[in-house]
This record gives structure tokens, sequence and C-alpha cells, in this order.
């Protein structure tokens, strides 16, 4: 796994001057030393915690993670708090208020490599969908006192704000997934995460097609793989989990959709749940509102073209 050079802010070392591979070389001797073990710590900010939940779910796994490094930062986990620079953080949620926007620039100037977990992380979670809305009448609605309130128009995810060493999908995120970035980091190569789609992990596992055999909705052509196409293994359509594959032709498939009977507004509601933030899927989400919102208006235009005809001729 690669780093990015410098992700330093005014006052504090850049990321490249902190980061320490855990195999460090006697440059003078030419020979290999050991050195302490890689810090790793675990942020979170808007989200769940059930990513987090994902890796303490390791259980056999997480007591050869903590041997191989250490776990310097993980309120989930532990009260213990050991100070940075750290060699690999892991982040949790998406950025939600201004004090986040702060906090993900501090925490990128003390990791040697940033990974984002979850949906909420790589694409903006289900909060995202406060993106198509007004958040000041949200506040009213749901708040007494929303002057109290400090919050963002929009939920975005990390990469909107700092650079990401890499990604890692799932709503919530694979634990077997999780391990192998934790594995890729230690052995300084790059993890093997695939990249196709849902489709591909049902035919290894001899599923019949959801849509095909019945007729209803799955995003399983246009998801990422990830999740061992758990909903279609029990005759449930894909839900999106893990974001758009590398290729996603959001086009055919909501073709596809309302071919199966389903309703515009319920294939804007399909692409904006976990993942709604994914430019794939807020691309195609936004292309049906689009169509909805002109035939809307060529409604009303033909209804009040046809009100001025009935006033222009006037009572019969």
């Amino acid at each position: 796994m690669t780093t990015t050079a410098e992700h330093g802010v005014a006052g504090q070392p850049g990321a490249a001057e902190q980061h320490a591979h855990p195999h460090a070389h006697d440059h003078d001797a030419g020979t290999p030393v050991a050195s302490a073990r890689p810090k790793l710590a675990v942020w979170k900010f808007a989200s769940c915690d059930g990513c987090q939940l994902s890796l303490l779910n390791c259980e056999d796994e997480l007591l050869s993670i903590a041997e191989a490094v250490h776990i310097a930062y993980f309120p989930e986990a532990t009260r213990a708090v050991v100070e940075g620079p750290y060699e690999l953080s892991l982040v949790e949620g998406s950025i939600t208020t201004p004090d986040d926007v702060r906090r993900i620039h501090e925490i990128r100037a003390q990791s040697g490599v940033l990974v984002t977990i979850g949906a909420c992380a790589t694409a903006g979670g289900i909060q995202a969908l406060r993106n198509w809305a007004d958040v000041d009448e949200y506040r009213s609605v749901v708040y007494a006192h929303p002057e109290y309130l400090r919050t963002l128009d929009t939920s975005t995810p990390i990469a909107s704000h700092v650079d990401v060493d890499y990604e890692l999908r799932g709503c919530p995120v694979d634990k077997k997934q999780l391990i192998e970035v934790l594995a890729a980091f230690l052995g300084g190569r790059k993890p093997r995460i695939p990249t196709y789609s849902v489709c591909v992990e049902c035919k290894l596992k001899g599923n019949v097609c959801v849509p095909v055999a019945t007729g209803r909705p799955c995003l399983g052509p246009v998801t990422q793989a990830g999740c061992g196409a758990l909903c279609p293994s029990y005759g449930r359509g894909c839900y999106g989990c893990f974001g758009p594959q590398d290729s996603a032709n959001t086009a055919s498939l909501t073709k596809q959709l309302v071919e199966l009977g389903m309703a515009d507004d319920d294939v804007i509601r399909v692409y904006r749940t976990f993942n709604a933030g994914a430019p794939a899927f807020a691309a195609a989400s936004d292309e049906v509102a689009e169509r909805v919102a002109a035939r809307s208006e060529a409604a009303a235009a033909a209804a009040a073209r046809a009100d001025g005809i009935v006033q222009e001729r006037g009572p019969e």
C-alpha cells in the first residue's frame, strides 16, 4: 500500500515525515532492524459505529492483529490513548459539521496511511440524503432549539476533504476484507479487494438470478462485490450496500427497473440509500428525478394552457 507524500497542515509535520514502515532499514549497515509495532488509530465521524464493530467482530483474528500492530487509539475498544503520529488510521463516518472538517485535517496530518471504512466514510452514508433536502427544515422539525446546532448542508465522504490512501466499501464493511487491508498494510502491498459486481458472486455461489426468476428489483449488476451476495442468496434483491462497482451501467439498470414495474419515485429511492452520495448512484437518481420534474412541468404547463383556453371561451 502506498502513501501520499504530503498531508501536512500549518504548524504540523506532513505524513511523509511521520510515517515509518514497520520494517525499517538501517541504511548505514544495509540490514533490516527491528522496530516498534506500527501504531493503529481508529476514528469516528458521523456514523452508526457498525464498521468499527466489524473490526471488533474479527474475534480470534483480532488477537493476531493486536500482536502485529499497536492499537493506539480506538475508543470503541479501549479508553487507553497513545499520542500520534500513527502509521495507520482507519476512519469511519462522513463529514457533517464544521468541527468534522477541522478534525479530519488534523487526523490526516498525523497519519502515515489513511484508510476510510464503510459507506459513510466513502460515500457520505445514509445521512447524505440531506444533500437533496432542506437542512434548515430538518433542524426545525427535529430539534426544539435548532439555533444551538452547527451543521453543514451536506454529508460528504472523507476523500472530499483530504487525501485518502484506500477506500474500503460496505455498510458495514466485510470483516475479511478489513483483515485483508490490514494484512496488506503490514506487508507493504496493495489490498486484494474485488471491484466486480455482486452478480459475479451470485454466479460463483450458483444462485438463481433474482430479477430474472422473480421479477424483483436488484442492484446487483451495478454494486461492488464484498457481501458474498448475501441478499440474493435468500431470494432478495441487492440493496447496493457496497456502492457502485467500477463500471456500473446504471442507465441500463434504471431501464430494467422501470420495465419490472418500479415507479420513478421508487427508482430514485433505490439509488438513494446507504451509498446515495456515491457519484454513480447520485447521478443515476438525479437523472430520474430530472425526468420526473420535466414531466411535472410539462403537465403543469398543459393544465395552464387548458385553463387559459377555458377562460377565453368563458362560461357556457
